[in-house]
């Protein structure tokens, strides 16, 4: 190959190169327009402010306000059981009885003891009497006068020790049976019929309160004085209660109670409302929804909650720039007022967000009025025009 051709295949070569390199800028250059130039129909709406009744919501869980383990405090077999499980029960209500054969023997013997030593008590009274008349007489010595008054006082030891035993038997005996200390819904038996029961180690049941019940949610410490005002006053209409299926329970109830003191972890304090439950509608250990209605001191700005979407745990929307771009915004949410949601942070008063739509949009990507572009497509005007 001589020198002219040479010089021919370098530029052949060079050419070559050049053209590979403009066709992939002349794609990316492509695609970046066709992205630039991509756009979306959506309906539209605005930031607003206004005064705002709604509602906010907060994890509670059902508590009851009496509840307690019932444990056996004699020991003895398991002779009778007057529930069933899970039935409700009135205070005082005989519920498990442990066989009482020796508890009523040893009242029988704590009896007989008592008397014995009332007789002998009576006998040693009437003694001292008499050694009462000789003494005045100076007609018996006085070491036998004196032993009568140590014989009566031991005596009267005696009785009281014979009564203290009668006490700690019918004690006993009374114990043999389980009766419930307060109204309530008893639990599953941990016990059954022939079981061997020992005192304070054996858990029989579970009693907890039915009606009224507790519903116990964390606030923010923020909010301590608006909920010390509810408890003053006593109100029923700002809370209600939404239950695991969805519903909302009918019941009315108070804040009745807020904790001593605030969690310094958390920067919460626990909050205790009651509400009436006679049908045993709300169980103990129920995780539901506690919505308490507020009206927001200032004016909130507010936006369309359909607008808000969530994504990993962060809440976001979509505002419209100058340039009819859409801008992701992260937002924090205050409360929801119907179809509105108050916006602590992220949105401006006046500013053009998405509304419907959103699902389509990108970061970056140009929007348009849905309405507007049908009836440009319906004209036959270029889309986005």
């Amino acid at each position: 190959m001589n020198k002219r051709q040479l010089l021919f295949a370098f530029f052949l070569g060079t050419a070559l190169v050049w053209t590979s390199c403009g066709n992939k800028d002349a794609k990316k250059q492509g695609a970046a327009q066709a992205q630039a130039e991509k756009v979306v129909p959506v309906t539209f709406g605005a930031a607003s402010h206004e005064t705002v009744t709604g509602t906010i919501s907060y994890p509670a869980t059902v508590k009851p306000l009496n509840e307690a383990d019932l444990f056996a405090e004699v020991s003895g077999y398991i002779t009778k059981i007057y529930v069933s499980d899970g039935a409700v029960v009135s205070k005082g209500q005989a519920l498990y009885e442990i066989d009482g054969t020796r508890y009523n023997a040893a009242v029988q013997q704590a009896k007989a003891s008592l008397q014995i030593a009332q007789t002998d008590l009576d006998r040693q009274k009437r003694d001292l009497a008499r050694y009462q008349v000789l003494a005045d007489k100076d007609a018996i010595a006085k070491q036998v006068y004196d032993n009568a008054v140590s014989n009566v006082a031991a005596s009267q030891a005696q009785v009281e020790s014979a009564r203290a035993a009668l006490v700690t038997a019918n004690t006993n005996l009374s114990r043999s049976t389980i009766r419930a200390p307060f109204s309530g819904t008893i639990g599953i038996s941990q016990v059954r019929l022939g079981a061997l029961v020992n005192p304070g180690t054996t858990l029989l049941n579970t009693l907890s309160s039915t009606s009224p019940i507790a519903i116990e949610f964390q606030v923010n410490e923020k909010d301590i004085s608006k909920f010390a005002q509810m408890q003053s006053s006593h109100s029923s209409s700002d809370l209600s209660l939404l239950l695991p299926d969805g519903s909302t329970y009918e019941g009315k109830g108070s804040i009745t109670t807020i904790d001593r003191a605030v969690d310094p972890a958390t920067g919460t304090i626990k909050i205790r409302a009651t509400f009436p439950n006679n049908a045993n509608a709300l169980r103990a250990g129920m995780n539901i929804t506690m919505n308490v209605s507020t009206t927001s001191a200032t004016e909130e700005i507010v936006v369309p909650y359909k607008a808000v979407f969530e994504q990993l745990g962060v809440f976001n929307l979509y505002a419209v720039n100058d340039s009819s771009k859409a801008e992701i915004r992260q937002v924090k949410l205050g409360i929801k007022a119907g179809d509105k949601i108050v916006i602590k942070e992220g949105v401006k008063d006046g500013e053009k967000i998405v509304v419907d739509g959103a699902m389509n949009v990108q970061n970056g990507v140009k929007v348009v009025d849905a309405a507007t572009a049908a009836q440009q497509a319906a004209k036959g005007a270029p889309k986005g025009k």
